[in-house]
């Protein structure tokens, strides 16, 4: 996915006609791609039962035997002739005399049950020659040594399963297409099957594309990032019926990536590439399938946000799939429209999503002409489930890992309002609701207050939308507690005078915030934090790196800045590990964060005020075990402890 800085002259016409490919709309790509591959043979193969777990069946099976394979006995007792008991009761009970003989399973009778007689049967045991009922020993009293009285009559077949009363030999056991799972594998080993002819999972290569790529494991130089797309693809193959080889991650070389996707074809049945799909003179992969085979490109461009840049393509009968090198972006294509396809090609049925109604609490945006899948996490508010959109990017793995499902916007929408009833498709077949909702302000000290709920059992779900978004949600009844830390200029308070009615304020702990900066820039040492503002303010050439609107540590910052807007005032990310990166990385110089974030990235740190990070809890869900629990653990030892070690002051 990486990028070079000049293009060659000779090669400018090349590169202006590939920027402007025709976007397709999603339906028509993916009718393209369709037309394209299928219809086609599946290859299959032999495997043994113990294998074929979770691949389709390439033929039908008939059933070889019968099963069961005799006469069998249901339960434990005494195999009989029906007609010698037909006056039994419990006032006139029958004797029999009992064979020399007890029958087990894998125990084969010898002796005839003959009139007046019963032989002892255990459950599974085969019944003997002329016996065509069973008695339950607990319908039966010992008469001496070799003799029982029965007390009730039996009916001729009586407590028997036939041969083939289960499985007739020649029966259509199972049907091509079939997916083997667990009792399929039962039905066969009843019959004696070892292995079934199966559709061949098919083989995926997985490359990943860019200078910038690191693997897990290896130490990151500056500008560069871990390759999570090649392991997510590859586990999500695995997950869809394909067999995934992770060939790693290739620079952005032409001649090297071309041998490396010749070799991947050579041997593979399908080529999955990620990054490299941008319509930028860094991006190789799109230009290399030209040459890799007919009939080559099929969809370069999708009107699909996350995920326009996909390019999907044909390569003498083999689908090569570059995906955009964002992770969600990626994942969400992959998921949406690729898994179709490799589960077609593995013989496997179209997968069967989820789908529930929900409310959507926020506008969400979105861009004319392009359809938007958004992912969403629920919980439950006041009148069903609730769809709080990631609002992460595509570049964000969380957002695809931590969401539920996610929700479609329509190409000819540039929004959906606020209370917006909702369509969500969910990414697995069932949600559970969590049992414990945060939504506000977030703080890696309140990981460590909820991680002993999280051991418990509970499913804790915790989502940063920033302090007055969390007052918001509190008040919609969304949420159990809303994290905050807001302070009131009027009375010189924090949080308490932003609750409304419905809402209690219960204290978490303090931190303190303050300006950070690199070590060693005499800007910054030796000041208070308002002297550094004033002469960060001073020096044009000083950056700063501001927050998020609504957020507690904004309101610090417009006290300070006192109406100025220097450099840097409208970069605002979202959390204070952003901001401390920020200064870390040389991208800004000063900004305000908390003390043990600043620690942590080793900025000098001039602190500023120390702040209440409290919750407000809404009061009508006070009882609810979920919320008495994490008032439990804020309020305990090991919590408190934790939270000094982490540089917080428990309140």
């Amino acid at each position: 996915m990486g990028f070079v800085m000049t293009t060659p002259p000779q090669d400018r016409a090349l590169l202006d006609q590939e920027q402007f490919l025709k976007i397709l709309s999603r339906e028509e790509a993916v009718r393209r791609f369709d037309e394209a591959l299928f219809p086609r043979a599946l290859p299959a193969e032999m495997r043994k039962l113990a294998e074929a777990l979770g691949c389709a069946l390439a033929d039908d099976v008939t059933a070889p035997i019968d099963v069961p394979p005799f006469d069998r006995s249901n339960v434990d007792g005494f195999a009989v002739r029906s007609a010698d008991l037909v006056a039994a009761g419990e006032a006139t009970p029958v004797r029999l005399v009992l064979n020399d003989e007890v029958i087990a399973c894998g125990i084969a009778p010898e002796l005839q049950v003959a009139s007046g007689t019963a032989t002892p049967i255990a459950t599974g045991g085969p019944v003997p020659r002329g016996a065509d009922a069973v008695v339950m020993v607990e319908h039966t009293q010992p008469a001496g040594a070799q003799g029982i009285d029965v007390r009730r009559a039996a009916s001729p077949g009586q407590f028997v399963s036939y041969a083939g009363s289960d499985i007739a030999r020649g029966e259509a056991l199972l049907r091509a297409g079939t997916v083997i799972g667990s009792r399929e594998i039962g039905m066969l080993a009843a019959c004696g099957i070892a292995e079934v002819k199966v559709a061949r999972k098919p083989r995926v290569a997985v490359i990943s594309t860019g200078d910038e790529l690191v693997q897990p494991g290896e130490a990151l130089p500056p500008a560069a990032i871990y390759d999570t797309n090649g392991t997510i693809v590859a586990a999500a193959i695995d997950e869809n019926g394909g067999a995934a080889s992770f060939l790693g991650a290739i620079p952005d070389d032409e001649a090297k990536l071309e041998a490396a996707m010749r070799r991947a074809l050579r041997d593979a049945d399908m080529l999955v590439l990620s990054g490299g799909t941008s319509k930028g003179a860094g991006d190789l992969s799109h230009r290399i399938i030209g040459r890799l085979g007919k009939p080559g490109i099929i969809a370069h461009g999708v009107a699909l946000k996350p995920g326009k840049p996909l390019c999907l393509a044909v390569c003498d009968g083999k689908p090569v799939v570059i995906l955009p090198g964002f992770p969600t972006s990626a994942m969400f294509t992959f998921h949406d429209m690729i898994v179709p396809v490799l589960r077609k090609m593995a013989g496997l049925p179209p997968r069967a999503d989820a789908m529930v109604n929900a409310k959507v609490p926020v506008r969400i945006a979105s861009e004319l002409g392009r359809t938007e899948f958004v992912m969403v996490s629920l919980v439950e508010g006041r009148d069903g489930l609730i769809a709080y959109p990631s609002g992460k990017g595509s570049g964000a793995i969380t957002s695809f890992t931590q969401a539920d499902g996610f929700l479609r916007i329509d190409a000819l929408a540039d929004q959906m309002p606020s209370g917006t009833e909702a369509e969500v498709t969910l990414f697995t077949p069932h949600v559970r609701v969590p049992d414990l909702v945060i939504i506000g302000s977030h703080c890696t000290g309140l990981d460590l207050v909820t991680a002993p709920l999280a051991r418990a059992g509970l499913a804790v779900r915790s989502i940063a939308v920033g302090s007055l978004g969390g007052l918001a949600a509190a008040r919609r009844g969304e949420c159990d507690f809303a994290p905050i830390h807001l302070f009131d200029d009027k009375t010189e308070t924090y949080n308490t005078p932003y609750l409304a009615e419905g809402l209690e304020l219960v204290p978490g702990w303090r931190r303190m915030q303050g300006v950070v900066f690199r070590k060693g820039d005499k800007r910054f040492e030796g000041l208070n934090a308002k002297e550094a503002v004033a002469a960060a303010l001073a020096d044009p050439a000083c950056i700063m790196v501001n927050r998020n609107q609504g957020a507690g540590t904004r309101f610090l910052i417009d006290r300070l800045l006192a109406g100025a807007r220097p450099e840097g005032y409208w970069n605002q990310p979202r959390s204070h590990n952003a901001v401390a990166a920020a200064v870390a990385q040389h991208r800004t110089d000063w900004g305000m964060t908390i003390a043990p974030v600043a620690h942590a990235t080793g900025l000098g740190f001039i602190p500023l005020a120390e702040e209440h990070y409290d919750f407000a809890l809404v009061t009508a869900r006070k009882q609810r075990p979920a919320v008495q629990a994490f008032l439990d653990a804020l309020a305990s030892d090991d919590s408190r402890a934790a939270l000094e070690r982490a540089g917080f002051r428990p309140a």
